[in-house]
C-alpha cells in the first residue's frame, strides 16, 4: 500500500511510486505512436483516406466510461471488504488474547517466559501464528519461518502438510480450549465467549479465501479490456480531421484515463497481493504480534513495519 502525502504542483504529474503509469507505458507508447503517425498521414493508410467522424467515438465513448467506473467500483468494494476483514481479524486476535489471559484460571498470569507449557500463551502465540498463516495463504506462499517459533515443533511439522494450515490452527485451538474444559480451568459458559471469538476469526479467513477465490467474471474484464484498447488505437482516425496536430496530445489524454482504469481495477480487484497498491497485510500481522506480545508481557517486542520508499506491504 501507498502512504504518502499528495503531491501538489508539478510533482503530482510527476509522481511514479505508486501510479499506473509503468504499467500501462508501454500501451501508451504504441498508442501515441499510432496517433502521430496517422496525423503525419493524415488518416491515409496506402493511399486509402480512412474517414472517420467523433459520432462513434462519443457513442462508445460514454457507456465504455460507465462500465469502466462500475468494474472499478466492483473491484474497490472487494479491496475495501478485504480491509475490513482484516481490520476484523485485528479486533479478534486481541480480544482472544484478553479472553485466553482473564477468563482460563491459572495460579499466575500468563506470561512469555512460561512458554508453550501454559495453555494460555500457547492459544495467543497460536492466534498469531494463525494470521501469517491467513497471509501466506491468501498469497499463495509456504507457512512463513517466522511462525515456527510460535508454534510446538510436531504442530509446525503438522502445519507444513496441512492443505488448509489456518483451519488446522483452529483446530488446535478448539483442542486446547477442550483441554481448558476439561482439567476445570475455564466454566463452559465462559468457553463460548473464547469459541465464538474463534468462530469469528476463522469467518474472517474464509471471507479473505471467498475474495480470493471468486474473481469478477472473466468475460467481463476481457470485454471492458478489448474494447479500451480498440477504442483508444481508433480513435486518433476520429480526431485528425478536427483537430489537426493536436491529436496525439488528445489521444494519449484519453488512453491514460481508459488504459489507466482498466489496470487500476486489475491490480486492485485482488487486495491481498504484493503488489504496491495491495493491502500491506505484512504489517497488519506485525501489528498483531506486537499486541498479543505485549499482552503476554514480551519484553522484546518486535518494532511495527513502515512505509519503505512510500509503500508499505
Amino acid at each position: 500500500m501507498i502512504l504518502r502525502e499528495r503531491p501538489s504542483g508539478i510533482k503530482l504529474f510527476l509522481a511514479l511510486r505508486g501510479s499506473i503509469v509503468p504499467r500501462i507505458l508501454p500501451a501508451l507508447i504504441v498508442n501515441v505512436a499510432i496517433a502521430t503517425l496517422v496525423t503525419w498521414s493524415h488518416g491515409d493508410l496506402f493511399h486509402l483516406k480512412i474517414t472517420l467522424t467523433t459520432i462513434p467515438f462519443t457513442l462508445i465513448g460514454l457507456p465504455l466510461a460507465i462500465f469502466l467506473g462500475f468494474r472499478n467500483n466492483a473491484a474497490y468494494d472487494r479491496f475495501w471488504e478485504g480491509r475490513k476483514l482484516w481490520g476484523e481479524q485485528v479486533l479478534r486476535s486481541r480480544s482472544l488474547a484478553r479472553q485466553c489471559c482473564s477468563l482460563i484460571d491459572y495460579p499466575a498470569p500468563a506470561t512469555i517466559a512460561d512458554g508453550l507449557a501454559d495453555t494460555r500463551v500457547r492459544m495467543v502465540l497460536r492466534a498469531i501464528a494463525f494470521n501469517f498463516a491467513v497471509r501466506d495463504l491468501l498469497r499463495q506462499q509456504a507457512p512463513a519461518r517466522a511462525t515456527q517459533d510460535l508454534l510446538a515443533p510436531a504442530e509446525w511439522a503438522a502445519l507444513q502438510g496441512a492443505p488448509n494450515p489456518p483451519a488446522y490452527l483452529m483446530q488446535q485451538m478448539g483442542m486446547d480450549l477442550q483441554l481448558c474444559m476439561k482439567e476445570g480451568r475455564i466454566d463452559p459458559c465462559l468457553a463460548v465467549a473464547i469459541d465464538t471469538t474463534l468462530t469469528a476469526l476463522t469467518g474472517a479467513a474464509a471471507s479473505c479465501e471467498r475474495i480470493k477465490n471468486t474473481p469478477l467474471p472473466f468475460s467481463y474484464v476481457l470485454l471492458l479490456h478489448r474494447t479500451s484498447y480498440l477504442y483508444c488505437f481508433l480513435l486518433p482516425f476520429g480526431l485528425v480531421d478536427s483537430i489537426g496536430f493536436m491529436t496525439p496530445f488528445v489521444v494519449a489524454i484519453v488512453a491514460y484515463t481508459f488504459f489507466g482504469l482498466d489496470v487500476l481495477g486489475d491490480e486492485i480487484e485482488e487486495p491481498f497481493g504484493t503488489e504496491a497498491n495491495d493491502l500491506p497485510l505484512d504489517a497488519i500481522c506485525r501489528a498483531i504480534e506486537i499486541d498479543l506480545r505485549a499482552a503476554l508481557g514480551d519484553p522484546d517486542l518486535p518494532p511495527p513495519l513502515l512505509p519503505i520508499n512510500y509503500r508499505l506491504t
